[in-house]
C-alpha cells in the first residue's frame, strides 16, 4: 500500500481496527475481467483480522468478479459531519486491501453467519440460530484476508 499523502490524518492502527470492528457497512471493491470496477455496498463481520461477508448462492457480479480475480479493496466510512463553511467533512475511514475466497469449512461459516446475527440482530440470537439453519445452503460466505489496512480521519 502506498504512504498516505496526508499523514498528518493517518490513525493509528489499533484506532482503525476497532473503526472496522465498529463499522456497520463497507463498500467492496471488486473488477471484471475486462477491468471495469465494481462496487458494493454491504454489511460485514470483523473476525480474528479477517473480514467476512455473504450473499445469495446465485450468479452475480460479486461472485463472478472474484473467481476471476480474488483481489478486493474494502472501504468503511464513518463518523461523518459536514463542516459547509469550511468546504469539508469530519470523518474516519479505513481501506483495506487483501484476497477474498469462499469459506468452504461448514463450520467456520456457520461461526461467521453467527457473528452476523450478533452484530445486526444482538436481539434475536434464538430466531437468528433458526434462521441460519434454514438458510445456510442458500448463502455463500466469503473470508476477505487483509493484507494490509490504513485509516484516515479528520476529527
Amino acid at each position: 500500500m502506498k504512504n498516505m499523502r496526508r499523514i498528518e490524518r493517518q490513525m493509528e492502527e489499533k484506532q482503525a481496527l476497532e473503526l472496522l470492528q465498529q463499522g456497520e457497512y463497507g463498500i467492496l471493491a471488486t473488477t471484471d475481467r475486462n477491468h471495469q470496477p465494481y462496487g458494493i455496498p454491504l454489511s460485514y463481520v470483523l473476525i480474528n483480522n479477517s473480514i467476512y461477508f455473504h450473499c445469495a448462492a446465485a450468479e452475480g457480479h460479486k461472485l463472478q468478479n472474484i473467481a476471476e480475480n480474488s483481489k478486493v479493496c474494502f472501504t468503511i466510512v464513518a463518523h461523518t459531519h459536514l463542516l459547509p463553511e469550511k468546504f469539508s467533512t469530519e470523518y474516519k475511514s479505513v481501506i483495506v486491501f487483501g484476497i477474498a475466497s469462499i469459506i468452504d469449512d461448514n463450520e467456520e461459516k456457520i461461526m461467521a453467519l453467527r457473528e452476523f446475527v450478533k452484530k445486526y440482530s444482538g436481539a434475536f440470537i434464538l430466531e437468528g440460530n433458526q434462521y441460519i439453519e434454514n438458510a445456510q445452503h442458500k448463502t455463500i460466505v466469503f473470508k476477505l484476508m487483509i493484507q494490509s489496512f490504513k485509516g484516515k480521519h479528520r476529527v
